[in-house]
């Protein structure tokens, strides 16, 4: 008796370890608590003959990104090239295997009971770890799955990684599962955009809804005669002989074709799709500046849609960019817009939506608003994201007219940049909220609208929920965070998200709690592959990454070119006599430069390269004397202290709320650890130290 209990014990340790990950997986039976699958340098990886071209990515493409993933993640420099074969019957090492058809019996459908694409089953014996997805994207998620087992194991203390062997099968709970940013408000390289779908596909993320135009938002500006003042964007660059080449106001903060195609390939290549908006015909301060003649008087961020060329000029915006997306869905935006003008706005959400359609094929989504008509409605076929109750959409009511929704409901799913007005939203996605801030004490799932009214919640199985989006807006634009910053409030919410989205929450037994969640996470999060996000150096915490004691020539190079919060940065500086030379057009000499922070002494500033906006104490060193300086980070702020002082001067920043106030926010910048000083800096530079961990 003693025995059996124990092996049951055993079979649940292990089957639970393989439940145990973010998202957690839907099934698994262990058939030996006593054997395992080892990855070590000795594996293949063999994609099967029949099935490797299927598919776009392809499942052999797929396959040679899941190889450099599982040699990243293991360290395992020498795991040999993916082949193409057929399922070895009686592997000599450790093969992972990756096929097509899984099994209809299996049950790999949604909550709703429609059929999905992204689900697979696995089978692990001691020599033999088989992928079968229902298509090419669901042997993908698959790929996920394993590279987390290894990443687990290894935590654990086992290295190299094992597996326990079994069979199991998994599927998400709901078709959408995506993240937006507010891209229009805040400008991004479009390599870091790339990264972010890498680091959320970890997640079995997939979806990245761009919300590709906006303006920062002041009403006594924009009521006023200095509206075009105010800033907006237009992040596609179309080509200078395109019609609508006027419409982007900064060609250094827009995206050529090119630029978007290799951003689109990257996220596809990991089983996400690009999502891009354009809001119309409200949020559209910078087409009124481009064209004038086609703002409501008086509210220049509203567009007319009764004046004769306002739908055709929008038409010809998505004209010029449709053949850019590769998504079969794109978002037209169309929310707070003018109530008294519900029938303008009813026909022009239902003539964009034929007219995309007619012309690509592609499927519209709006924000959910009210449109108080009695006598328009908004064509079924158009998908509406329900974002907030008071004065917007009500959801349940809208799926009983029959129309498919998207919960973003601000209560759960909204960030904002580095601050929230009035506290209204939280810093990164609400973890307490989402396990048991639903009616009843229960977790969030994508049915649950509202925390406190049970009537404006469905069922998990309804069939026109679609999923969820989370959001992070940028309201107050690009001095309110650094590119790293807006990661470190995406980085748990987009897990978080990946588990509620996928396993859904009281609906599978599988399903994470919060604890599991709290501890797998960061493991999960240091090992996410394909990007370095963290900026991490693979040193452990406390570490010294450098020690130059005297740095005798300028410029003097490293090989980090940038160092993630949180980290200890000294040296001893010994300011130029006199004004410092120009360097590239600006008064400034860098002592520190990196790929995402600028460090000059003049007033002790930091800049940030993406947006070039500069950080300062406001107070220069003295000169001709040698200063101590620490330079200390976290993920929420950045402070020096000066000679072994005390005292901390905190790096910040000034931000207008909705131009009624001002508030003061701390800024975290990551070490500019590459190059010290630069050709003609006249001043001396000794005991460069950067260490991990907030000193």
């Amino acid at each position: 008796m003693g025995c059996k209990s124990t092996l049951v014990v055993l079979i649940l340790a292990f089957s639970r370890s393989i439940l145990a990950q973010i998202p957690s997986v839907k099934s698994f039976i262990s058939s030996s608590p006593s054997s395992s699958f080892t990855v070590d340098s000795s594996l293949k990886i063999v994609v099967d003959s029949e099935f490797a071209q299927n598919g776009s990515p392809s499942l052999a493409g797929f396959a040679q990104t899941f190889h450099s993933d599982l040699q990243s993640i293991t360290g395992l420099g020498n795991v040999s090239q993916v082949q193409i074969g057929k399922a070895p019957s009686d592997p000599s090492v450790p093969t992972i295997f990756l096929t097509l058809g899984a099994s209809k019996s299996a049950n790999l459908t949604l909550f709703n009971g429609k059929t999905s694409n992204e689900g697979y089953e696995f089978e692990v014996t001691e020599r033999l770890y088989t992928i079968r997805g229902v298509s090419t994207k669901g042997a993908w998620w698959g790929t996920r799955t394993l590279l987390q087992q290894v990443v687990l194991s290894i935590a654990n203390g086992t290295n190299p990684a094992v597996i326990p062997t079994g069979s199991g099968a998994d599927n998400p709970g709901w078709e959408i599962r995506g993240f937006m940013l507010d891209v229009g408000r805040h400008w991004f390289e479009p390599s870091f955009l790339a990264d972010l779908c890498v680091y959320a596909s970890f997640f079995k993320i997939q979806e990245f809804h761009l919300h590709a135009s906006d303006f920062i938002y002041n009403e006594q500006t924009l009521l006023g005669p200095n509206w075009r003042e105010l800033y907006s964007s237009f992040r596609f660059q179309p080509p200078s002989d395109s019609p609508i080449f006027g419409l982007v106001p900064e060609l250094n903060e827009s995206w050529t074709q090119d630029q978007f195609t290799t951003l689109q390939t990257t996220c596809s290549n990991h089983g996400v799709t690009i999502v891009p908006e354009i809001d119309t015909p409200a949020h559209s301060l910078v087409i009124s500046k481009w064209k004038p003649e086609l703002r409501v008087e008086g509210s220049p961020d509203l567009l007319n849609i009764s004046f004769p060329e306002t739908i055709p000029t929008i038409k010809s915006i998505w004209d010029a960019i449709l053949p850019w997306f590769t998504s079969s869905e794109v978002s037209i935006g169309a929310d707070e817009y003018d109530e008294s003008l519900a029938n303008d706005y009813i026909t022009f959400v239902n003539e964009m939506n034929g007219y995309i359609g007619s012309t690509s094929g592609k499927d519209v989504r709006i924000w959910g608003t009210n449109e108080p008509s009695r006598t328009e409605k908004i064509a079924e076929n158009v998908t509406i994201q329900h974002w907030w109750f008071p004065g917007g959409s009500i959801p349940v009511q809208l799926m009983n007219q029959g129309y498919s929704i998207i919960n973003s409901e601000q209560v759960f799913l909204y960030l904002d940049g580095k601050f929230s007005d009035e506290g209204q939203f939280p810093w990164t996605l609400n973890l307490t909220r989402l396990w048991s801030g639903a009616p009843g004490g229960k977790g969030w799932a994508p049915n649950i609208f509202s925390a406190d009214d049970r009537t404006n919640n469905t069922s998990v199985d309804n069939p026109l929920l679609r999923g969820s989006i989370m959001a992070l807006w940028n309201d107050w634009g690009n001095n309110a965070t650094t590119t790293l910053e807006i990661y470190y409030q995406l980085a748990q919410s987009i897990a978080v998200l990946g588990e509620k989205t996928w396993a859904g929450s009281d609906v599978r037994e599988s399903g994470l709690t919060k604890e599991e969640f709290e501890k797998i996470y960061p493991i999960l999060n240091a090992a996410a592959p394909g990007q370095n996000l963290n900026r991490a150096t693979g040193l452990p915490a406390g570490a010294q990454v450098f020690n130059v004691k005297n740095v005798s020539t300028f410029p003097f190079k490293t090989e980090f070119e940038s160092v993630g919060p949180p980290y200890t940065f000294s040296f001893s500086v010994k300011p130029p006599p006199s004004s410092p030379p120009i360097h590239n057009g600006s008064t400034s000499t860098p002592l520190f430069t990196g790929l995402d922070s600028i460090f000059y002494l003049e007033s002790m500033t930091f800049e940030d390269p993406a947006t070039n906006l500069r950080y300062d104490l406001g107070f220069d060193l003295t000169s001709e004397v040698f200063t101590d300086v620490e330079i200390h980070a976290t993920i929420n702020h950045t402070y020096a202290q000066l000679n072994g002082g005390e005292e901390r001067f905190y790096w910040t920043s000034n931000l207008s709320i909705w131009g009624e106030y001002f508030q003061l926010v701390n800024m975290s910048f990551a070490a500019p650890s590459h190059v010290f000083g630069a050709e003609g800096f006249g001043g001396e530079l000794v005991n460069v130290t950067l260490r991990l961990g907030e000193q």
